[in-house]
């Protein structure tokens, strides 16, 4: 199948995703529709859940395995929605729908790549095609679900909107939870000790703070407070305070030394929802890292996260479309987007030095 072909492909099966929706945890039927695309084309499909993923043809355990991996669910439609996002429409190279850009273009642009190499016989490497769910809202029935009935895996490309370049590391998110614990009185009086004070103080420090370590590709960790509730009657000391921090944590640091640092200089109370969503990078002399070099793709740090957080081997992000975009109003990906997606994907798999594993 030539890229004419695929391109097509991909565009047809992107119109198809856009009309049939896939709110996380919802996807069912748009990975019935993927499915059934594989099976199609005579692609022994495997699933789990709204997880869907296949292997090449001839897979060999000696040959180093490559995920390719992007995600099917959307968000719920942006309020500020002028066209209908279920319906797919091309205007001026413009191809408009719900989750167009967030991550169908990636993602269809993988499955394109992966019908291209899937029944070549003497390739170098093995591939794994996963489109999962869940990525949206981080949930654990996604990516993390399927891992082990995966082949083993050496290393991943993730499909996300990068416009071609190349994220190398992602920062990390870990959200705390935090309360400030005071005593309650009454306002007209010297009583209580307010809470709402004393987290004044803890919030001061989050929005102050600079850690020692800065990243080369990810820069500083980034910390904002996001949510703050305290008091229900006016002349009431509020006798607590919760409020909740964003962290974006880099790969300078793990999540549990940046958790420990904040409990070392907040007095609040400090709970962290999840340590699941991790920091990664990938080092310079990868063979994915060299790949791009080679092929002149541009390299830098994102600072949004994705399924990159739950794998747990080495990984890169890179995809068409424009980070930007996604979750927007009349959400969009321009058709050639895709086009140039294959060509890369296809480019960036093929510059790959790669040797049998001993």
């Amino acid at each position: 199948m030539n890229l004419e072909q695929l391109h097509t492909e991909a565009i047809n099966l992107l119109q198809s995703l856009i009309e049939t929706p896939s709110f996380s945890r919802e996807e069912d039927k748009s990975a019935n529709l993927i499915a059934s695309f594989l099976d199609k084309h005579n692609i022994l499909v495997n699933r789990a859940g709204n997880n869907v993923w296949a292997v090449n043809k001839y897979f060999n355990e000696l040959k180093p395995t490559i995920l390719l991996n992007s995600h099917h669910d959307t968000v719920k439609p942006n309020p500020a929605y002028t066209r209908d996002p279920f319906k797919s429409e091309i205007i001026n190279g413009k191809l408009y729908g719900l989750g167009s850009n967030d991550a169908g273009g990636p993602l269809v642009a993988l499955i394109a790549t992966f019908l291209h190499f899937c029944n070549q016989e003497n390739l170098p490497f093995n591939l794994v095609l996963a489109a999962t769910a869940e990525e949206e809202i981080s949930g654990k029935g996604g990516i993390e679900s399927i891992w082990t009935s995966l082949p083993q895996i050496d290393f991943a490309i993730v499909g996300e909107p990068t416009l071609c370049q190349m994220a190398v590391a992602e920062k990390g998110l870990m959200v705390l939870d935090c309360l400030a614990k005071g005593r309650a009185g009454h306002a007209a009086h010297e009583e209580g000790e307010n809470a709402l004070y004393k987290a004044l103080g803890d919030i001061e420090w989050f929005r102050s703070y600079r850690f020692l370590k800065v990243s080369p590709t990810l820069g500083e960790v980034k910390m904002t407070v996001t949510v703050i509730h305290a008091g229900q009657h006016h002349n009431v000391v509020p006798a607590e305070c919760s409020f909740t921090v964003d962290v974006r944590v880099t790969d300078a640091y793990t999540l549990e030394e940046v958790l420990e640092i904040i409990k070392q200089h907040v007095s609040s109370e400090v709970v962290p929802r999840s340590l699941r969503l991790r920091p990664s990078g990938i080092t310079k002399d990868h063979v994915l890292v060299r790949a791009a070099e080679k092929l002149g793709i541009h390299q830098y740090g994102s600072p949004t996260t994705s399924d990159q957080a739950l794998i747990p081997v080495p990984s890169v992000k890179i995809g068409p479309g424009d980070s930007a975009r996604s979750h927007s109003a009349d959400e969009f990906i321009f058709v050639n987007e895709i086009k140039e997606g294959i060509k890369i994907y296809i480019d960036l798999i093929e510059a790959l030095s790669l040797k049998p594993k001993v």
